[in-house]
């Protein structure tokens, strides 16, 4: 295979260099055996996504490995040192269970000691929601965590957190990445011992902070306490991370009938009881259904492998029934809502935040209860970012809950991240909600379909190869929607097209306005029949996402609604898929 100079030069610099000998031999190996992962290893530099690194691991300037974590790391002191006033500066840093995930947490502490800021290093595998956390609680200036996520087992990942324990977003990114990009060697940067005096070990005692802090955020303490023994939960970690933390919040809610499955709840970086430890994947959830059946628990919570996605499956009328990320978060919505309205504690100033790939339910939800429902792009630092705007701004709404359709929800403002954890309590107290009247979190949310109409969801991704032809795949088709954005589909016709790269939104009479979100590489269109097609590329994987969501506004039953409106989406995730091909 023939290489561009600029990528023969990386190559070339990583086998003269002052690279360790294995990293080296891996790279000879794959000039002879695999030039195309060799090409796909050093066609680029990694780039910084969504929040920070993520990729596979292995060697390579493109890849996730201790030179590439060591880089992002310095970039991240250069510009800590120039942008804030703190002496010495402060950084937290967790990691979760995947492989090298340790080493990469402690390389990213040696790097920063040598560059004389102070660090607070988990002494064990911890969730990302934690990590937020103890940025904000050990007012720090920035926090890693050592993660990817919901990613196949090969990949790693490096997320950033800026003081006020969000995501970092414009401008620190960029910052970052500028900083970072200025670095032209990656095999002599400065590193301190992993026994600095400036690197201290934290554990059990944020652990009991984080458990403090979410304690208030119950709805019906006393509830919880008197019966939340009688509900009994299934968990399961997927061999990540909220092993840590999730039994210890159930248990301090009230909630100690906690029965675990107890093959995935042993940390494992190889993931070896499921293909993507993705709870959004059926297949995913099929150890914890078995669980969940055997063990006659009413419910079954599984977190992702950094605890920061929440999967739930229902036992409804003698079956286990899976909750998407949109149901639940509706579920969630609507709780709180009603809660607050019976305790008469609701109030206008209260707003709930999600993302313009999310369901249409939310708003209507919101609007029922007069409260705010505000729409941001997809992924969670920017429901992060808006908590701290609002914060920042006098007369600014009141944060009630945050959610994503992709199994991300956030209660309380103790965190920044879309958080399992407490999550993993909210849900056990609507489930002992419903159960105390003979209902299931299914029958709840029936209740609200008749309330408001039901809304049906889903989700396809079409998925590339890693590496430069599926990113150049990925182009073209979107290039092919913006060339020819439809004006119908099936029945319906188009009554807005948003292009989020563009700024451009163009109304039903051909009026063309200016997005007011950020720029971002998505197309958004609406139909007159309430249904909404939205295509973006992924920010962490090489996958093309379509989203689709269609609303039944009159049926006889909710279960003859639900039929017709999957039915109705099936077609259109049919009709919106014929756009890409």
């Amino acid at each position: 295979m023939q290489l561009d100079v600029s990528t023969q030069n990386r190559i070339s610099t990583w086998l003269t260099g002052n690279f360790d000998k294995e990293t080296k031999a891996e790279i000879q190996a794959l000039q002879s055996a695999d030039p195309k992962t060799l090409r796909d290893a050093f066609y680029t530099d990694l780039a910084f996504g969504t929040g920070g690194l993520r990729g596979l691991m292995g060697p390579g300037s493109n890849r996730i490995n201790i030179y590439t974590i060591r880089k992002a790391t310095l970039g991240l002191a250069l510009y800590l040192k120039k942008s804030t006033s703190a002496c010495p500066a402060k950084v937290v840093i967790g990691f979760d269970s995947r492989n090298h995930s340790e080493t990469f947490a402690k390389e990213s502490a040696r790097v920063l000691a040598k560059q004389g800021i102070e660090v607070f290093l988990f002494q064990d595998l911890r969730p990302t929601p934690l990590i937020s956390f103890a940025c904000r609680h050990l007012q720090c200036n920035a926090a890693i965590m050592i993660t990817a996520s919901h990613n196949p087992a090969e990949y790693n990942g490096y997320k950033v957190y800026w003081a006020d324990g969000g995501q970092i977003v414009p401008p620190h990114d960029k910052g970052i990445m500028d900083a970072a990009g200025s670095i032209t060697n990656y095999d002599d940067i400065p590193v301190d011992s992993i026994d600095s005096p400036l690197i201290h070990i934290i554990g059990e005692e944020i652990d009991e902070a984080y458990i403090k802090a979410i304690r208030p955020l119950q709805q019906r303490p006393s509830q919880n306490k008197a019966d939340g023994s009688s509900l009994r939960i299934s968990f399961s970690s997927l061999h990540g991370t909220g092993i840590t933390l999730a039994p210890l919040a159930l248990k301090d809610w009230g909630f100690s009938s906690i029965l675990l499955e107890e093959k995935q709840c042993v940390p494992d970086g190889n993931f070896p009881t499921v293909r993507f430890p993705n709870p959004e994947y059926p297949e995913t959830l099929t150890l914890g259904i078995k669980h969940l059946q055997n063990n006659g628990s009413d419910i079954l919570l599984v977190t992702d492998p950094d605890a920061d996605r929440l999967g739930t499956v229902v036992m409804h009328k003698g079956k286990p029934v899976i909750l998407n990320g949109n149901e639940t978060a509706s579920i969630c919505s609507y709780y709180l809502c009603k809660s607050l309205k019976e305790k008469k504690e609701l109030s206008p100033d209260y707003a709930v935040i999600t993302t313009i790939v999310s369901t249409e339910l939310l708003p209507i939800i919101c609007k029922g209860f007069g409260v705010q429902c505000v729409e941001v792009l997809t992924g969670f630092k920017y429901i992060g970012e808006k908590i701290h705007e609002w914060e920042e701004i006098k007369g600014s709404p009141l944060f009630l809950f945050g959610a994503e359709e992709s199994y991300g929800y956030l209660l309380g403002t103790h965190a920044r991240d879309k958080d399992a954890i407490v999550s993993c309590c909210l849900l056990a107290e609507i489930a002992l909600y419903a159960k105390k009247q003979n209902k299931t979190l299914i029958d709840l949310l029936h209740d609200i379909y008749r309330e408001f109409g039901v809304f049906r969801e889903s989700q396809y991704s079409i998925d590339f190869p890693p590496g430069k032809d599926g990113m150049d795949t990925i182009k073209q088709m979107m290039k092919k929607l913006r060339d020819a954005p439809p004006k119908q589909i099936l029945q319906a016709q188009r009554v807005l097209y948003e292009d989020y790269l563009l700024k451009e939104r163009i109304t039903s009479s051909g009026a063309k306005e200016t997005t007011a979100l950020p720029q971002s590489d998505v197309l958004l269109y609406r139909f007159d029949d309430g249904s909404k097609i939205v295509i973006r590329p992924s920010g962490t994987e090489p996958k093309l996402k379509i989203y689709a969501g269609v609303r039944l506004k009159e049926f006889a039953t909710v279960e003859e609604g639900i039929l017709l409106a999957d039915k109705k989406l099936g077609e259109l995730i049919d009709a919106a898929k014929a756009l890409v091909q």
